[in-house]
């Protein structure tokens, strides 16, 4: 099959190459994936720049997230299986073969049917963005009837956090940066969007909610200052992301304002809580709740390009084709 692999970490266009290799063959409990196409993530790009370093075993195929067609099951999986259309998550955590490539294996549970009306390009899309989300939303139990903040609405996990939270009952506020990611952030469902750079953001949103509730936080330490003047005794804010350097936390500011962080990396939450967020997000997906960001799409061959567009910022969601 050809595949996109890197050997050693550094830039996208110095170490992604794009080979023939032989195809994996699914073990027990695994399923044989034809890839229809691969979501690119930062946690893609941040693992092949290095940045979070993990071993190689030989060479690694990248990309958590995907979608496409069931072509062959492994030991103790239900043969019917073959032919069934699936969304995947996590397929490079741990193992060789992420979804870059023509094929890939996963363990069965990674491969979730994915509803007739959803397509490819959207199923490549939820994986680690829409888990995160989940799991930002409800690790604390439901949201029904609070008010939740959401930084950056036009991200990837934004996007699926005001759409999961709006399906849930709650009242989102998202923040952005530009009118076109506003639109976005519209589009997702947002009761009220707010650009974070203007003066008065925090007045605009306490005169839509006297407090929030929940913050679903991208840039802890870009965006303190104004999640604690929002936030009430009680509010929550989850972070999923880390910048460049670490911020330096206003102790004080945060005990006065008696709010609670937490943090949260998708490779540690337990198992039964990912099984709970992949069964949400697809109930979402059948039942229309669910979209996608604007598609900016790449070959294969162009995988370099790719990733190097993620790690730009690009607005809307980057999808490699196999």
């Amino acid at each position: 099959m050809i595949a996109a692999l890197y050997r050693q970490t550094g830039p996208a266009a110095e170490v992604l190459q794009v080979e023939e290799v032989e195809r994996p063959q699914p073990g027990p409990g695994e399923v044989l994936v034809r890839v229809r196409a691969s979501g690119v993530n930062p946690t893609d790009c941040k693992s092949r720049a290095g940045l979070t370093p993990r071993p190689i075993d030989g060479f690694q195929v990248p990309h958590m997230d995907g979608a496409g067609i069931i072509e062959g099951v492994g030991p103790g999986v239900n043969p019917g299986r073959v032919g069934e259309r699936v969304w995947l998550w996590l397929a490079a955590a741990g193992r060789r073969w992420g979804t870059g490539a023509e094929w890939t294996v996963v363990p069965e549970r990674q491969a979730v049917p994915l509803p007739d009306g959803a397509s490819f390009d959207l199923g490549a899309s939820l994986g680690v963005p829409a888990m995160t989300a989940h799991y930002c939303l409800f690790s604390d139990g439901p949201v029904t009837g609070q008010t939740v903040l959401v930084a950056g609405g036009a991200g990837a996990v934004g996007h699926f956090a005001i759409e999961l939270a709006k399906r849930s009952g709650a009242r989102v506020i998202a923040t952005v940066s530009s009118a076109e990611k506003a639109a976005l952030a519209e589009k997702a469902g947002a009761d009220l969007v707010v650009n974070y750079r203007t003066a008065d953001a925090a007045e605009q949103i306490r005169a839509f909610a006297p407090a929030v509730d929940r913050v679903i936080e991208v840039a802890l330490g870009a965006n303190l200052t104004l999640d604690l003047a929002v936030a009430r005794a009680g509010t929550t804010v989850v972070t999923y992301a880390a910048q460049a350097s670490d911020p330096v936390l206003p102790v004080r500011a945060c005990m006065s304002a008696n709010v609670i962080l937490r943090f949260i990396l998708l490779y540690g939450v337990p198992a039964a809580a990912l099984d709970r967020a992949a069964a949400d997000i697809t109930a979402a997906l059948a039942a229309g709740d669910l979209t996608g960001l604007p598609v900016r799409k790449f070959t294969l061959a162009d995988i370099a390009a790719a990733q190097e567009a993620a790690e730009a910022g690009v607005v809307g969601k980057v999808i490699v084709t196999p």
